[in-house]
C-alpha cells in the first residue's frame, strides 16, 4: 500500500506542509533567533520536523505491555525488541519504515538531516547510547512512525540512575509527536515518583495523550470498574484540568483473549482506538499548524523585553537580575495587563526561573516593532489563507493498511472487494508457476469441512454473519481476524465457499499456535479453485 503521506497519494497534504514551513522560516523563526527561544523553551524547527511522518510515542511503567501493543500494531516482531515482566526495554527505540531492516545507533542517526532527530545531541552520549532508529518494510510503517520508550521505573527501582534527563527526552517527543499512548496495567495499578515526573513532561500536550488500561481481560468486571475509578481518580490528581483524560479498556495483544464479562466493550474499545490511530496521517498538517500556533502564542519576546527594560545600564546588575527572576510571577501580570496577553500563553514560571539564572540579561533584546507585526500577520492572516487547502486535504481519506485497517463488520461490506480498475488483468499465460503447487490446506480440508457444513452453508457458501459468529468464538481480536477475512475471502463476494472457509480456518489454527500472519496470501495457499482468479496473490 502507497503511504498516506506521500506526494503520490495526498499532493494537497505536501502543499500544506510546504506552506507551512514557509511559514515558520520567514514569519516565526527570525522571532525565536532574535529572543533565544531555543534556551529557554525547545530548539528550532528543521526541514524533517515537518516533512516526517506523523509519530506515535508510546509509554508507560514497566511491564504494561508496550513493547507487545508496538507488535500488535506491527503484527510482527521488531529487531531489539524483548517482553518480559521485569524492565525489558532499557532505550528508546524509533521505528520507522526502510525498504531494507537495519538498526541505526543514536549517535548516527542524529546527524541523518533526513530523520527529524538532530537536535538530541544536547541530551548527551548518556542519552544517545541508549536511543536507536529501527527500519523495517512493515505496511503500517510505511505511515506512521512508533518510538518505544524504557519502562517507567517503580519507587523501588527508582534508586538506579539512567544517566541522562529522562523527564526532558520525553518531553521532547512529547512536543513532537502526534500521539502519546500512555499504557496501564489493570491488574497492577501503581503511581511512581518517576511517573508522576514523567507527567510533567505532558504537561501542555494533554490533546495527544490517549490512556490504555491494558490487560483488562485479566480481571473481572467488578475489580475493573475499581481500577477504572481509581485511575482516573489519579490521573485527575496528575493533570489538575477540568477535561477527562480519555481511557480506553483493552487488551492489545494479537493472542487469544481471556473469556470476560466486559468482553464486548474491550471490542469496542479496541476498534475506537485503532480508529484514533488510524486518523493520524490525515491530521497530521493540523497538528503541525497547531504546535507551530503554540509557539508563536507563547508569550517570550514580552519577557525577554521587559526584563530588558528593567535592567540597570552599568551597576548592580547581578542583584537586579535576582530580583526580577524573584519576581517573574508579578512580571507576567504586568505583561498581560499592558499587552492584553492571556494567562494559558505564558510558559511555565519555575521552569522559566531556573532557565534564567544562567542567563546574561544585558544580551536581551527589546520588541522589534517589525517582528511583531510579522507574528501578528502569521497568527490573524497567514494561517487563515491554509483553511481552504485543509478542507480540500479533509475530502481525501485514507486509511492505514493491516492490523489497522477498517472495523471488522466493515469486512463484510461488499464495497471492499471492489477490483482494482488500475492493475491489469493477467492472462493465462502469464500466471505463475506456483500455481501448480499443492495446496497445503488439503490435507487438513475434511476437518475443516465438517465445520463448513454444520454452519449450514447457502447455495454452497457461508454469509459474514455466519463466518463472524464461528470466528469471535476463538477469542481472537476482531483486528486480527478481520485480517484473516481479508486474506481468505480470495474472490471477495463477501462470503466464504468450503476452500475459503478451510483456508480461514488453516490460519485461525496458525495464529492460535504462535505463527504471525502473511502480509499477502502466498500462492501455496491459494485455494486450487482461485488458482486463476486474478485479485488472488493481492489484498486491498
Amino acid at each position: 500500500s502507497q503511504s498516506v503521506g506521500s506526494p503520490k497519494t495526498l499532493g494537497d497534504v505536501t502543499v500544506v506542509t510546504e506552506e507551512l514551513k514557509n511559514l515558520y522560516y520567514k514569519r516565526l523563526l527570525p522571532i525565536e533567533k532574535h529572543y533565544s527561544f531555543h534556551h529557554f523553551h525547545s530548539p528550532s524547527y528543521e526541514d524533517a520536523d515537518f516533512d516526517n511522518k506523523p509519530m506515535v510515542l508510546v509509554m508507560g511503567q514497566y511491564s504494561t505491555g508496550k513493547t507487545t501493543f508496538i507488535r500488535y500494531l506491527l503484527e510482527e516482531e521488531f529487531p531489539g525488541s524483548r517482553v518480559g515482566p521485569e524492565p525489558t526495554t532499557d532505550c528508546f527505540t524509533a521505528l520507522m519504515y526502510g525498504e531494507e531492516e537495519r538498526v541505526t545507533p543514536g549517535n548516527a542517526i542524529t546527524v541523518d538531516p533526513k530523520k527529524p532527530f538532530r537536535n538530541l545531541d544536547p541530551f548527551g552520549n548518556s542519552f544517545l547510547n541508549r536511543f536507536q532508529c529501527v527500519q523495517m518494510p512493515n505496511p503500517v510503517l510505511e505511515s506512521i512512525s512508533i518510538i518505544d520508550t524504557p519502562g517507567i521505573l517503580t519507587a523501588a527501582k527508582r534508586k538506579l540512575s539512567r544517566g541522562y534527563d529522562f523527564q526532558a527526552v520525553l518531553r521532547w517527543f512529547a512536543e513532537r509527536v502526534d500521539r502519546i499512548i500512555l499504557l496501564f496495567d489493570a491488574h497492577k495499578l501503581e503511581f511512581s515518583d518517576e511517573l508522576t515526573r514523567a507527567f510533567g513532561a505532558l504537561y501542555g500536550y494533554e490533546d495527544k495523550l490517549r490512556v490504555v488500561l491494558n490487560k483488562a481481560d485479566r480481571v473481572d468486571s467488578q475489580q475493573l470498574m475499581r481500577v477504572y475509578g481509581a485511575l482516573m481518580w489519579s490521573l485527575g490528581k496528575v493533570f489538575r484540568t477540568p477535561e477527562i483524560l480519555r481511557v480506553y479498556i483493552g487488551s492489545f495483544w494479537s493472542e487469544p483473549r481471556q473469556r470476560c464479562d466486559h468482553y464486548k466493550l474491550i471490542e469496542l474499545e479496541e476498534e475506537d482506538l485503532l480508529t484514533d490511530i488510524r486518523n493520524l496521517p490525515r491530521n497530521a498538517t493540523v497538528r503541525k499548524l497547531n504546535d507551530l500556533v503554540k509557539r508563536a502564542r507563547l508569550a517570550h519576546a514580552h519577557i525577554i523585553s521587559h526584563l530588558k527594560q528593567e535592567m540597570p545600564t552599568i551597576f548592580c546588575r547581578e542583584s537586579k537580575k535576582h530580583n526580577l527572576i524573584y519576581e517573574l510571577p508579578v512580571i507576567f501580570t504586568k505583561i498581560q495587563q499592558q499587552h492584553r496577553v492571556p494567562a494559558g500563553d505564558f510558559p511555565d514560571c519555575t521552569k522559566m526561573q531556573e532557565k534564567l539564572l544562567g542567563q546574561d540579561f544585558s544580551k536581551f533584546k527589546t520588541l522589534k516593532p517589525s517582528l511583531m507585526n510579522s507574528l501578528n500577520k502569521l497568527l490573524t492572516t497567514d494561517i487563515a489563507s491554509l483553511v481552504p487547502l485543509f478542507q480540500q486535504q479533509e475530502q481525501r481519506k485514507k486509511s492505514l493498511p493491516a492490523v489497522l485497517d477498517g472495523e471488522f463488520l466493515g469486512t463484510f461490506r461488499r464495497d471492499q472487494f471492489k477490483g482494482d480498475p488500475f492493475k491489469e488483468m493477467l492472462k493465462d499465460d502469464e500466471i505463475s508457476e506456483a500455481d501448480s503447487d499443492e495446496w497445503v490446506v488439503e490435507k487438513y480440508k475434511p476437518k475443516y469441512d465438517e465445520i463448513f457444513y454444520n454452519l449450514s452453508p447457502h447455495d454452497g457458501k457461508l454469509s459474514g454473519t455466519k463466518v463472524k459468529e464461528w470466528m469471535t468464538t476463538t477469542h481472537l481480536p476482531n483486528s486480527v481476524l478481520a485480517h484473516i477475512w481479508r486474506l481468505a475471502d480470495v474472490d471477495r463476494d463477501g462470503m466464504l465457499d468450503n476452500e475459503e472457509f478451510a483456508l480461514a480456518v488453516h490460519l485461525i489454527e496458525g495464529k492460535l499456535d504462535g505463527h504471525w500472519l502473511p502480509r499477502e496470501l502466498p500462492s501455496h495457499l491459494v485455494p486450487p479453485s482461485k488458482r486463476k482468479c486474478p485479485k488472488a496473490l493481492t489484498l486491498l
